[in-house]
C-alpha cells in the first residue's frame, strides 16, 4: 500500500491509474511513472506492484534524520523483488548530488530487505514496446466477447502458420463488418500471449502474427 499520498502537481501530470495488479491505489507523479505502470501491469511475470511502497529514514553525518521514498516496489515471479526509482535522465544529471545520497539510501534498504534496487529513464521506458503495450492493455482490460470468436481465430490461424492481422480476417469472413467485429478480440488474444507478435515495432494489419 502507498506509505504517502503523491500531491497534485501543476508542473506535472499526476493521477491514479487503473490496474488490476497495483497493490492499492496506482498513483503516478509523472507521465513517465505512468508508462512505467503500464508496463508492469502487462508484463505477465509481473505478479504485483505497489507504488510508494517504503519510506526509507536513517540519519545523515550530522545525526540528522533524512526520508526517501522510491517510486514501486515489483514482484517478478522467481525473481527478488525490484525497488524501482523511475527519472528522467534530465533530472538525474541536474539533481545528481542530492539523488546520489538518496539511491545510496535505498540500496541499503533493498539489500536488507532481500530486493534489489534498479533505476529506470524514458530510455528503457520510452519504446516501440510502450506503444504496443498502451495500445493492446485496454483490449485485455475488456476481454474478448465470445469464446468461440476465440477459437476461430485460434484455429484458423494454426491453419494458415505465420500471416498477418488482415490476411486472418480475411480467411475467416469476406465481409468487412464481421472482420472489424473479431479485430478487439484479435488484439485480446496478441495482448494475452495467445497469438504472437513482435512487440518491439509498431502494431499494424500487415504486420506478422503466429499461433
Amino acid at each position: 500500500m502507498p506509505v504517502r499520498t503523491i500531491p497534485k502537481n501543476y508542473r506535472n501530470v499526476t493521477g491514479i491509474a487503473a490496474h488490476s495488479k497495483a497493490d492499492g491505489q496506482a498513483m503516478f507523479e509523472s507521465t513517465l511513472e505512468r508508462d512505467f505502470i503500464s508496463l508492469l501491469e502487462f508484463d505477465k511475470h509481473i505478479s504485483r506492484f505497489e507504488v510508494q511502497p517504503v519510506k526509507i529514514i536513517c540519519l545523515n553525518n550530522e545525526d540528522k534524520r533524512r526520508s526517501y521514498t522510491p517510486d514501486v516496489l515489483a514482484f517478478r515471479q522467481g525473481e527478488k523483488p525490484t525497488l524501482y526509482e523511475v527519472k528522467y535522465r534530465s533530472e538525474l544529471k541536474e539533481n545528481w548530488g542530492k539523488l546520489r545520497p538518496k539511491f545510496r539510501m535505498a540500496i541499503k534498504y533493498a539489500k536488507e530487505n532481500q530486493w534489489k534496487f534498479k533505476i529506470v529513464t524514458e530510455k528503457e521506458i520510452r519504446t516501440p514496446y510502450l506503444e504496443s503495450v498502451k495500445f493492446l492493455l485496454p483490449f485485455i482490460r475488456q476481454g474478448a466477447s465470445e469464446e468461440a470468436d476465440m477459437a476461430l481465430l485460434v484455429g484458423n490461424l494454426k491453419t494458415l502458420g505465420r500471416t498477418t492481422p488482415t490476411e486472418l480476417l480475411e480467411k475467416i469472413y469476406s465481409d468487412p463488418w464481421n472482420q472489424a467485429r473479431l479485430l478487439p478480440t484479435l488484439w485480446y488474444l496478441i495482448g494475452t500471449g495467445q497469438i504472437g507478435m513482435n512487440l518491439n515495432q509498431k502494431i499494424t494489419m500487415t504486420q506478422e502474427i503466429w499461433s
